[in-house]
């Protein structure tokens, strides 16, 4: 799975695999936190991520 982002400890990334990977998401790994994060609806469907993190990984899937 490439790595699409990194920042502030995060690591973002997605695999483009349009008809076995719905509905499209991409993964967060921080430190032992792993998340699946809804492009579409920017929801947080799997995993978990400490609050502060999880705002700055919303706010940086808006502006993209």
């Amino acid at each position: 799975m490439p790595t699409i982002s990194m920042f502030y400890g995060m690591i973002i990334r997605m695999y483009c695999a349009p008809k076995e990977h719905n509905p499209p998401h991409f993964h967060v790994y921080y430190q032992d936190y792993t998340a699946v994060i809804d492009i579409r609806s920017g929801e947080l469907t799997e995993g978990k991520l400490p609050s502060k993190q999880l705002k700055l990984i919303l706010a940086w899937a808006e502006i993209r």
